[in-house]
């Protein structure tokens, strides 16, 4: 799964901690799901989706080995 998360927390000017603190994770979560190591689930992917004015699909797009 890829996911447009850095870009969506640097258009808001926010650090991974900063994200992190604001829906109940750690800053180490957040560098894992960024760099795809770690799927959300679906209740973290909504807060994520709901903090940015984005939808999921927007933040979260499946590739085609997924």
């Amino acid at each position: 799964m890829k996911n447009r998360l850095k870009v969506a927390r640097a258009e808001m000017d926010l650090t991974q901690g900063e994200l992190a603190e604001r829906i109940g994770v750690t800053r180490q979560a957040v560098n894992s799901i960024e760099l795809g190591k770690y799927v959300p689930s679906t209740v973290l992917a909504l807060k994520m989706a709901k903090l940015f004015g984005k939808p999921v699909e927007e933040l979260f797009m499946l590739e085609d080995s997924d």
